[in-house]
């Protein structure tokens, strides 16, 4: 199971869109989470769902947390017993609820909140494929456990001048964490409401990939009125319109996403076998 974690600490950038797009093309290959952790519930929304009145939600992970430890698959159970099921094949979704905004009052120490999403995901290593989490565009508790628990981040830039500032916060922040826990995470710039026709977003896409050419995806995701079209029907935008020109650049995205983690895992892989390997004795 891999997870994906979707941020930026500016908001309106496109992340519920990233999310929701990714997440309907990976149902296509096998069984996907989203996990909702914005108090705001776009995500939840989209599906339909009310973060006003869920009872059983992201929240309920923190506020019963004891529960992950219970034995004998009792935590696994607890866990899935959040999780909603939606209309689409291999897709489910585990709701917000408005009391997330609550959260950033409470600790972070070990005792605390902040791994408590990567506890509750190992438990469903085996249910899922990919996990995606949506966060909210703070700082916090929330963004601390999506980071925690996630293999890769990916981070939805608008292409326009005041989004390069919450971009540069952004790495700021991942630069500053990195070198508190000394170890480094894997994140993907997403160039993402790219209007071609306007100077503001060419410059901004050729600042973002002048600034980031190791960190930007070499893509990007074009306005497309579609995805506003997909959001108010409540269908993910492969199944809404599978054609259109965002849809074909949010599968190109995941193409090269999945194909950098074959990448990565083979070269992992060599290592182990390279440091495996006797060493060869010289022909005198």
């Amino acid at each position: 199971m891999k997870i994906w974690t979707v941020a930026n600490q500016k908001g309106g950038v496109g992340k519920t869109t990233t999310s929701v797009a990714l997440g309907g093309l990976a149902a296509e290959h096998g069984r996907v989470l989203l996990l909702d952790l914005d108090p705001h519930g776009s995500l939840t929304s989209y599906f339909r769902q009310d973060p006003d009145t869920l009872t059983r939600s992201a929240y309920t992970l923190f506020s019963d947390r004891q529960r992950l430890s219970e034995p004998q698959g009792g935590g696994r159970r607890f866990v899935k017993s959040l999780i909603c099921a939606t209309d689409y094949p291999n897709l489910e979704v585990l709701p917000a609820a408005t009391g997330l905004a609550t959260l950033e009052r409470r600790s972070l120490g070990p005792d605390g909140l902040g791994l408590v999403v990567k506890r509750a995901l190992a438990l469903l290593a085996d249910d899922y494929d990919l996990v995606i989490i949506d966060t909210p565009p703070l700082l916090g508790v929330l963004m601390v456990n999506a980071l925690a628990a996630c293999d890769e981040l990916l981070i939805p830039v608008q292409t326009e001048f005041l989004a390069l500032k919450g971009l540069e916060r952004m790495v700021n922040t991942l630069n500053m964490m990195a070198k508190s826990s000394r170890q480094g995470l894997n994140y993907t710039i997403v160039p993402a409401l790219f209007d071609r026709r306007t100077q503001a977003s060419v410059s901004t896409m050729r600042t973002i990939r002048y600034d980031y050419p190791e960190r930007t995806w070499p893509g990007k995701i074009p306005v497309d009125t579609k995805f506003r079209d997909a959001s108010k029907a409540g269908v993910p935008p492969s199944l809404y319109e599978p054609q259109s020109r965002g849809v074909e650049a949010y599968r190109s995205l995941y193409k090269w996403l999945r194909q950098r983690e074959v990448t990565h895992s083979t070269q992992a892989a060599g290592s182990v076998t390279a440091a495996k390997a006797p060493a060869s004795r010289g022909v005198l």
